[in-house]
């Protein structure tokens, strides 16, 4: 069967734009929160088009849901599940710079040190992925809950004034 005859996305896709949705559907929320503290003109206006655009970027990915293999069940995140979701974006979005960070390190005692940051940012993403997993913001083995906790926090993220 080719692409073009495929009627549902690859799970390797689904995940990607679980990834892009629930990452941009958090950070949405945290620029509609600041964006109320941000005086200087000049910056309020990037907060907006960045704002618009993200926006735009959720509304655009969310079709895909209706592509993705498998069916959804409705499932309400709470405060705690944003908290702890931005939590584990910022960790692994460490681990991620680290590691970067590293091969492009030529001095070893700076390279030691990088190489700790990146050991303590993987443990603390365990934590917080346990700790999500535990609760029910992060079912990560059920691809259905996963997608519809994506889809609830999207449309919370959009709806913010």
């Amino acid at each position: 069967m080719s692409t073009e005859e495929r009627r549902t996305l690859a799970w390797h896709e689904t995940l990607e734009i679980h990834e892009l949705v629930a990452f941009q559907s958090n950070g949405l929320i945290k620029l509609k929160k600041m964006i109320k503290e941000v005086n200087d003109p000049e910056l309020r206006e990037i907060y907006r088009k960045s704002i618009l655009d993200i926006e735009s970027n959720i509304k655009e990915l969310i079709p895909f849901y209706s592509l993705a293999p498998a069916g959804r069940e409705e499932d309400l995140r709470n405060d705690l599940g944003f908290y702890a979701g931005d939590l584990l974006g910022l960790l692994k979005t460490s681990v991620r710079n680290y590691s970067i960070a590293i091969t492009e390190t030529a001095t070893p005692s700076l390279r030691n040190v990088l190489t700790n940051h990146l050991l303590k940012a993987i443990k603390g993403h365990e934590q917080i992925f346990n700790y999500m997993y535990k609760k029910g913001y992060y079912p990560s083995y059920d691809l259905n809950a996963l997608l519809s906790n994506d889809l609830k926090i999207a449309n919370k993220a959009l709806q913010m004034k």
